[in-house]
């Protein structure tokens, strides 16, 4: 535990440091080119700052035990610290968005195309080594914070990419019929950027809410763990009736109900069986308990 804690801070302040790098360049470069579309980038990147400096300070919290006072330990925190996050992240782009949107309606303006492209390759390349450093030390790690660390500098590579690129392509524009566009074109690119980067990001709010409120997770994980537990159920002669399963931050809880044709069920086998189903479990999922409970035929709710 004490090993994972410490991969979390090296990947978390890696990414502090070079992000805070990264917004300052971008937002000298966003003034000396005056381009919406490397302001929105600079904000998204200096917002982003604020949480990872938060989950720096909160991260030991995250890896306390659960206890009778707090059932849940401070996963929940975790989950709630992804929603501010989130939701950080869609007002400051929904906010610029607005911005280039009024910039566009009173005539645009003209930027250096040329210039703001060889900033995005640079960007572009210093952020792929960042990501795939990230992805070297996150290998083991099975954390929502880290996942969303990796998910930012993804957009962040792939925007710079098609930032620059798309800025190189108009400075051909002029001459053509298309040359009108040009003034707007860093207003389009800005637009574009929001609509490539809310769907993903609406995803992980979405789930992160679903944690808070102990909502049972997305049908891919449920089929992962039914798919795992009734391979042992099977094997132990059981039959899977209903599965309970509460998930907050990166922690969670498995409780199957069962039934078997059998007049008795020695307790040894129960056990064995328990444990056969958190092995399979934990080679899907880290911080998984399973628990299998025998369904009472009377329950209400239960076939």
């Amino acid at each position: 535990m004490l090993k994972e804690v410490k991969i979390e801070k090296r990947i978390l302040w890696l990414s502090f440091w070079t992000g805070s790098l990264f917004a300052l360049a971008e937002f000298l470069m966003a003034i000396y080119s005056g381009s919406q579309a490397v302001l929105m980038d600079a904000a998204y990147d200096a917002s982003e700052l604020l949480v990872v400096g938060l989950m720096l300070f909160l991260m030991p919290l995250f890896h306390r035990p659960i206890s009778e006072k707090l059932p849940f330990g401070f996963s929940q925190l975790e989950s709630i610290l992804v929603i501010a996050k989130g939701l950080m992240l869609l007002s400051v782009t929904l906010g610029l968005s607005a911005k280039s949107v009024e910039v566009a309606l009173s005539g645009g303006n003209e930027v250096a195309g040329i210039q703001i492209s060889i900033f995005q390759g640079i960007v572009a390349v210093a952020s792929l080594v960042i990501l795939i450093i990230m992805r070297r030390m996150n290998r083991s790690l099975s954390s929502p914070i880290i996942n969303m660390e990796v998910y930012g500098w993804k957009v962040d590579v792939a925007y710079s990419v098609g930032m620059g690129a798309a800025f190189f392509g108009s400075t051909f524009l002029k001459g053509t019929p298309l040359e009108w566009l040009s003034p707007y074109f860093d207003q389009i690119v800005s637009v574009l950027i929001v609509l490539f980067m809310l769907p993903e990001a609406m995803k992980m709010l979405f789930r992160a809410i679903k944690d808070v409120i102990l909502i049972s997770p997305e049908k891919e994980t449920m089929d992962r763990i039914k798919s795992a537990c009734n391979r042992v159920l099977e094997r132990h002669e059981l039959e899977s009736v209903f599965y309970d399963v509460t998930r907050t931050g990166r922690r969670m809880w498995v409780a199957v109900y069962f039934r078997t044709g059998r007049d008795t069920l020695s307790v040894p086998s129960l056990q064995s069986a328990m444990r056969e189903a958190n092995a399979a479990l934990a080679k899907e999922f880290d911080n998984c308990t399973c628990e299998l409970i025998m369904a009472d035929p009377k329950a209400e709710g239960l076939p």
